[in-house]
């Protein structure tokens, strides 16, 4: 489904990310972990078209997109959560995810003016879809709240879903379960799952290694903007390089 070769991300002369190949495999989750300032998140950037790579290539679903515009990206499939939560937290649940639906809307500039049948109708639709991805995070209840009003762990859930909205193909998410409890993070594991369910991949980061190792069936290990290591979640934790990465040594 997706595909990089050779990638590599130069910021005047320091290398952020550094002749990087990678896969992912339709309707699997795929993890790429690392410590803190080994590039993921640029990793990330780049995929989605805030950067754009001094070498290399990305195929997604037969479509290089290497070059274009985050919303061109998004319109082909794929969608992303942040680091650090982005939520418009002044709107209420239901006009989030609304939001995330807006490559998927058709109603334009004099449709929406004059509030047309058309557009009417398609406002409608787009009401139930927002209110039926709530179901599927389980905050339905909370529709018409504010997204400030939400606890860290369900601000997570509604940036996750409202990236769902937009009918992706593949969802990068960039650490799920940071600010998390435990019972959330047991959540998100089942939430997970069902994304799968719904035959869209996902490609994930994340610190958490229990939860990663649990849920990932091919991981990608980065560090200092070179991939160090690959394989399954039993390889990866008896990777040597890995275990240096991330403690030091022996």
């Amino acid at each position: 489904m997706l595909r990089v070769e050779n990638v590599t991300l130069n910021f005047e002369g320091l290398i952020a990310v550094n002749n990087v190949s990678l896969t992912v495999q339709a309707n699997k989750i795929s993890g790429l972990i690392g410590p803190n300032g080994a590039g993921k998140t640029t990793f990330f950037n780049r995929i989605s078209g805030v950067y754009t790579p001094d070498k290399g290539s990305i195929t997604f679903d037969g479509h290089r997109i290497d070059g274009k515009k985050p919303y061109q990206i998004n319109k082909l499939g794929i969608a992303r959560t942040y680091q650090v939560i982005n939520l418009f937290k002044n709107m209420n649940l239901l006009e989030n995810v609304m939001v995330g639906m807006h490559s998927n809307l058709h109603s334009n500039f004099f449709s929406s003016m004059f509030k047309t049948k058309v557009q009417r109708a398609e406002e409608k639709e787009a009401l139930e879809r927002a209110y039926d991805w709530l179901k599927f995070v389980n905050l339905e209840h909370k529709a018409k709240n504010l997204a400030g009003s939400l606890s860290y762990g369900e601000q997570r859930l509604l940036e996750i879903v409202r990236g769902l909205a937009s009918n992706p193909k593949l969802i990068l998410l960039d650490e799920p379960a940071a600010g998390m409890n435990s019972k959330e993070k047991e959540m998100l594991h089942d939430l997970l799952n069902k994304i799968l369910e719904k035959k869209i991949s996902i490609l994930m980061i994340e610190h958490d290694m229990k939860l990663m190792m649990g849920v990932a069936e091919y991981i990608y290990v980065l560090n200092y903007g070179q991939k160090i290591a690959e394989g399954k979640p039993s390889e990866i934790q008896n990777n040597p390089k890995v275990i240096e990465a991330y403690l030091g040594g022996e």
